[in-house]
């Protein structure tokens, strides 16, 4: 089983706070009696797809707000590239974007009067502010609705108004909270593209989501926090494998053979075969997957042949539901 890495291990490995684009070591945020945010540790790269999973009223919010200099911290430190959130807070916010969960845009003006708006605010021209408008309005396929008022917009056509705002100015780090919910599977896949070429281009991404395939397909490393505490931190396949191992699945081509499939595969792999009688099918746990050569060998030996063999790991689903329920 891989051991993941605390934050605060992986810190101290990729070297000094300034050459992370997020550095944050033991934030403590307190409302009342109730600690939102319990001594968390952070380690972002520059130029990576940082994901933050937890459930509902975990912290996963109040982490980022503080991040972004919107809530100070109670207790802790925190750097965005080397400054520091607190002490060196416009520096900062000079440096970051920051898209959360509720729309920020504004109701009684069109898509886009509302990015030019935010392009003007940021100082831009006004030509550079509709030339802007346009590449966003065509990346977030709302160019047919440009100029309707946003009264006649949907919830998914604010949300994709609301993070195609965020992206007038290109900011090295980009915070994104939960920037998906709501979203149809065509436009979450679109805003999935735009993170994408948004880290090809030298950004920086700190995700949180409550999606697990988002975290999967976009994430370089994951933290998993639960109770204002960080509780798992590694890259997706550490976090599987730190819940189980792989597990490998064989459907023989004649079922007459599924029996002898079992009992290969338990003498190869050393682990117990499970067989399937109405599939037909056999399936064993995989600790070492340089042993799958020597049974391939071994049925092609006892001229068995195969329809299908899979390896398939546990999914995120199976490790959030795991390290969030023994806590």
């Amino acid at each position: 089983m891989t051991t993941t890495l605390s934050a605060q291990t992986a810190a101290a490995n990729q070297g000094p706070a300034a050459d992370l684009a997020i550095d944050a070591r033991g934030l403590v945020k307190r409302f009342g009696s109730t600690k939102a945010v319990d001594g968390v540790d952070l380690a972002v790269p520059p130029g990576s797809v940082y994901g933050v999973l937890g459930p509902n009223g975990a912290g996963k919010t109040t982490t980022v707000s503080m991040l972004a200099t919107l809530l100070r911290p109670d207790a802790g430190s925190a750097s965005i590239f080397g400054h520091d959130v607190v002490r060196e807070a416009v520096s900062v916010r000079s440096l970051i974007g920051v898209t959360g969960q509720y729309a920020s845009v504004d109701e009684d003006l069109s898509a886009r009067q509302n990015l030019m708006l935010f392009g003007r605010l940021l100082g831009k021209s006004r030509a550079q502010c509709r030339s802007r408008a346009d590449e966003l309005l065509a990346d977030f396929a709302l160019e047919e609705a440009a100029d309707r008022p946003l009264k006649e917009f949907s919830g998914g056509m604010r949300r994709r108004l609301d993070l195609a705002a965020s992206l007038i100015d290109t900011p090295p780090l980009l915070f994104l909270d939960e920037p998906t919910t709501g979203l149809d599977p065509r436009t979450r896949a679109q805003m999935w593209e735009t993170i994408r070429k948004l880290v090809a281009d030298g950004c920086t991404v700190l995700l949180t989501t409550q999606y697990l395939d988002e975290a999967d397909q976009l994430a370089d490393r994951i933290a998993v926090i639960d109770r204002g505490r960080v509780i798992a931190d590694g890259t997706a396949d550490q976090l599987k494998e730190s819940v189980g191992t792989s597990t490998l699945t064989i459907t023989p081509t004649d079922r007459d053979h599924a029996p002898a499939v079992a009992e290969l595969a338990e003498a190869v792999l050393g682990e117990v075969a499970v067989l399937s009688a109405e599939a037909a099918r056999v399936t064993a746990p995989l600790h070492r997957q340089d042993l799958v050569p020597d049974l391939l060998v071994g049925l092609r030996d006892r001229g068995i042949t195969v329809d299908e063999i899979a390896v398939s790991k546990p999914s995120l689903d199976e490790v959030f539901l795991t390290i969030t329920g023994k806590n």
